[in-house]
């Protein structure tokens, strides 16, 4: 009701409430809740409401992907295109959030409150339009498939979050369309599993660590035009996943065990606009794309090679070793605006690696550096950039997460300073940094962009430092700090100063992490100041 303002539509919704005779809570309950839920403009909105009740109570519900899933079942019909649905899906979730149907949960995810949820499940289950086309038992503590014959004619089902490790049934199942069988035990997956599921689109199976195999019977999933196995450990992808010829989404992100991807499997998907690659520390040992420490570096040449033939890819996230390899994908115009996402391992060759060339990925939100070698800008690079009319001074807009993995080289990340928007900020393992922002580049880069008192970290949330033995400085000065909430500091023995003061995180529930002897040689400006942030102190063990 937040944007009724006349006296009639208040007289028209206690009518309407009034004439709800509907069975205790859900007599008195539900229908309230329900009002608001009638009263969501279109279809398109109330079926993205009710898709949301797939997902555990209180779980933290990533924006984007469940903006993906929409998009891949057929929920968001006024976009053809990734990249344009966003925009209808983010419209819907901020209308669901302004009728109080979702909650915010951080920056990037949202939540349904236990009620809600409950009410979701109840319209699923009770009227006409929607009746039988939900089986939800996410986090159901199930150790066995759901009996088959109660989920034959459902549209949308999820066992997610529970302990199944066998799939031995062959369901028919004529209606499905979304499947969530991700963060289980899943072992197996029998062959006849997917025979007589013509018409499913989005298939999760995310989250199964000990999901070794695909079973051959995937082939008959002619309709899919998602899967995501992220964090499987499946070690190889099948030459039956050929036959998905709808596919728009690949997730293939911490596949640990991934050895073997077929060549000319990615090509074959014609209609791919999201594919994401990402592995934990190092590429895997792979037979068509091999980690060998070469000039070419031939695994990601034929990665690259079967990419840039896809021209409906609109969401990119994968690694690139070497730098032969990421001068030629940063030719191409394609990688340059569609690439999300940026995974840069081993780059000792050149020693000293000049950030400025990530700075026309447009669309850069997530950069991961492991095992690299010393990350600078040179200065006269960054002067022929800012004097170009068509170049902001912050050439890394859209990038809102940095990690940077075991780089033993490096001193200091002062090149962040591009970086206005960055929200997660996680260095571990550099053994010779001494400053986050150096205080002498900072004034060189400072001099260079024009801004003579940059204020950096505006939009930072989470702050991790980790076995960062040198580490004496974060910044110089004491910051604002309007956005943060973690402070994560593990094995920094040198840091004694936080750039914090009794400005700093005003408002904010932060959550300063340590151990208890480096909280106690932490400096600060006055003792009001340390007392202001005790609370703030927990022990990260």
């Amino acid at each position: 009701m937040a944007c009724k303002t006349t006296l009639e539509e208040w007289n028209y919704a206690i009518e309407m409430l009034k004439r709800c005779a509907l069975p205790k809570m859900k007599n008195e309950v539900f229908p309230l809740l329900k009002f608001s839920y009638d009263n969501l403009p279109n279809a398109t909105m109330k079926c993205c409401f009710l898709y949301c009740c797939l997902y555990p109570e209180d779980y933290c519900i990533p924006k984007k992907r469940l903006v993906e899933y929409w998009f891949c079942e057929g929920l968001l019909d006024k976009f053809d295109r990734i990249n344009e649905a966003q925009m209808q899906g983010g419209d819907i979730i901020s209308s669901l959030l302004n009728a109080c149907l979702l909650e915010r949960d951080g920056e990037d995810c949202v939540k349904m409150h236990d009620v809600i949820r409950d009410m979701a499940l109840w319209i699923t289950r009770k009227f006409e339009a929607t009746e039988n086309t939900f089986f939800v038992k996410a986090g159901a503590q199930l150790s066995q498939e759901p009996y088959v014959k109660a989920w034959e004619r459902v549209k949308r089902m999820s066992v997610m979050k529970n302990e199944i490790q066998l799939l031995k049934e062959t369901p028919k199942c004529p209606n499905l369309r979304t499947l969530f069988l991700s963060n289980n035990k899943l072992e197996v997956i029998s062959d006849g599993f997917f025979q007589f599921i013509p018409h499913l689109t989005v298939l999760d199976l995310s989250e199964n660590y000990y999901l070794r195999v695909l079973p051959k019977g995937i082939s008959q999933l002619v309709s899919l035009e998602c899967i995501d196995l992220s964090w499987t450990g499946i070690s190889e992808l099948p030459m039956e996943l050929k036959s998905l010829t709808k596919l728009k989404m690949l997730d293939l992100r911490y596949m640990s065990h991934l050895e073997y991807i077929p060549q000319y499997l990615v090509s074959s998907f014609s209609k791919l606009q999201i594919f994401r690659l990402w592995f934990e520390w190092s590429l895997p040992q792979t037979k068509d794309y091999p980690n060998e420490d070469n000039v070419l570096n031939e695994g990601n040449e034929k990665l690259i090679e079967e990419l840039k033939g896809l021209k409906r890819l609109n969401i990119l996230s994968t690694p690139i070793k070497s730098m032969f390899c990421l001068e030629r994908y940063l030719s191409f115009d394609l990688f340059r605006r569609r690439t999300q996402a940026l995974q840069l391992t081993d780059f000792r060759e050149p020693e000293m690696f000049d950030v400025l060339c990530l700075g026309n990925l447009e669309r850069l939100e997530t950069l991961q550096f492991i095992d690299c070698g010393i990350m600078e800008i040179k200065m006269e690079k960054l002067s022929t950039w800012v004097s170009s009319s068509s170049n902001s001074p912050s050439c890394f807009h859209a990038l809102s997460t940095i990690q940077v993995f075991q780089c033993k080289k490096l001193r200091d990340m002062t090149w962040l300073i591009l970086a206005p928007n960055l929200r997660n900020l996680d260095i571990i393992w550099c053994y010779e940094m001494e400053a986050i922002l150096s205080e002498e580049k900072l004034g060189e880069v400072a001099g260079v962009i024009g801004i003579s008192h940059p204020k950096p970290f505006l939009k930072l949330e989470t702050l991790y430092l980790r076995h960062l033995p040198k580490l004496k400085s974060i910044y110089r000065d004491a910051l604002p700090f309007p956005c943060l909430k973690h402070i994560l500091i593990m094995y920094c023995e040198e840091l004694k100063k936080l750039p914090l003061n009794s400005d700093s995180a005003k408002g904010n529930l932060l959550s300063i992490k340590g151990s208890k002897d480096w909280w106690a040689r932490v400096e600060w400006e006055n003792e009001a100041t340390r007392d202001a942030f005790l609370p703030s102190f927990k022990l990260w063990y």
